[in-house]
């Protein structure tokens, strides 16, 4: 395995292009790596310059690192055990979660069984992308409130509400992304947070949340919009993934022009305990 230079990250997203939606995650994390400070993270692919699987690594500098996900893009299972079986990227002694297309599903759960390691597969996803911010319709204002960023206060609230979030195990990912990543909040006129959006190393959006005494009033809307056109604005791509059975959130998306690839579905795999 080869750890990619900055300038070598470049031309590897070049190569990536070719093959989204798939590579989505990976280019994602290569685009946000040159343009603005990401955490400390490592891009390593098989061979280079004609690489076959390459993957995006958090570096691990404390307890708190390990929750943050790496992402494996994949050409072949043959590919991609090459990057389980390296002792440098893969620490199969220690947790780690790790986002791959469905279809490697059968060669993560074959080589983790054979190293005694437990896994489970957390979630599986529909990935939407908007292909146009004209296509984002008109969304009213909320009348009192304002459109802001994030702070490092709000990394409590944002834990507590994410679905996936694991008490003190995540707070590191999620403050880690509130400090280098965009983010939206809508606050009230005193200044709390109403609904919020994050941005993942990935540069997807996520941990969608709008506090349940403000819902229904198309506050999720709003900073969907918001965001949308801030990625826009910096040249990077506007997409998500929704987890198959979120029908509500999968809608509402659509609702605002975001169109799905129905042959390519993401997974989130999980290996040994926190």
């Amino acid at each position: 395995m080869k750890v990619l230079t900055k300038a070598q990250m470049m031309d590897a997203a070049k190569v990536l292009e070719t093959f989204l939606p798939q590579s989505q995650q990976v280019y994602g994390h290569l685009l946000q790596m040159s343009r603005i400070r990401s955490y400390p993270m490592d891009i390593a692919v098989d061979t280079w310059p004609n690489f076959t699987a390459i993957i995006c690594k958090p570096r691990v500098e404390t307890e708190g690192d390990l929750f943050k996900d790496s992402s494996v893009f994949a050409k072949d299972g043959a590919s991609l055990r090459k990057v389980l079986a390296e002792p440098a990227i893969i620490n199969w002694g220690k947790f780690f979660c790790l986002a791959a297309d469905l279809s490697l599903e059968a060669v993560l759960k074959e080589e983790a069984e054979c190293r005694g390691v437990s896994w489970r597969r957390v979630t599986t996803c529909y990935m939407l992308k908007l292909q146009c911010v004209s296509h984002l319709p008109t969304v009213d204002s909320a009348l009192g409130f304002r459109i802001s960023s994030l702070d490092e206060s709000h990394v409590d609230l944002v834990n507590q509400s994410w679905k996936f979030g694991a008490g003190k195990h995540s707070v590191r990912m999620i403050q880690d992304m509130i400090r280098h990543f965009p983010s939206c909040c809508l606050q009230d006129g005193e200044g709390r947070a109403v609904a919020w959006i994050l941005t993942y190393p990935s540069g997807c959006m996520g941990m969608l949340y709008t506090m349940p005494e403000h819902r229904g009033k198309g506050y999720a809307k709003i900073v969907i919009n918001a965001m949308s056109q801030r990625l826009h604005s910096g040249g990077y791509p506007a997409y998500c993934f929704i987890e198959v059975e979120n029908k509500l959130s999968f809608r509402l998306f659509k609702g605002l022009g975001f169109t799905e690839d129905p042959t390519y579905r993401a997974a989130w795999f999980t290996f040994n305990h926190l």
